[in-house]
């Protein structure tokens, strides 16, 4: 799947190649922000990772975790929520998509 972004202002995650295709940012280019990188391994998949969110400080910020692992529950736990793979989309957000 490659790489994971997250919206700070809405949550929405997309990849990359959904960012791209939905005209956010070019191929050598990172999205403008609310658009935020997930950090993880660049040819994560949603076979093997589980992709994380959480609200916290008015921001939402995301992580990429092994599934069924210590981390993962533990992240669970605490609040995170993972995101469906079928929310992993490039679509608007109530402030709009890539708005400032």
């Amino acid at each position: 799947m490659g790489l994971f972004f997250i919206d700070t202002y809405s949550g929405q995650v997309a990849t990359q190649r959904q960012l791209i295709d939905a005209g956010l940012t070019a191929d050598d280019e990172l999205p403008p922000r609310p658009w935020h990188r997930i950090q993880g391994t660049r040819d994560a998949t949603t076979l093997w990772y589980a992709v994380m969110r959480k609200r916290t400080r008015g921001v939402f910020i995301g992580s990429l975790v092994i599934r069924h692992s210590d981390h993962h529950a533990s992240l669970l736990a605490d609040g995170w929520e993972e995101v469906g793979v079928e929310e992993i989309r490039a679509s608007a957000s109530p402030r709009g998509l890539g708005s400032t």
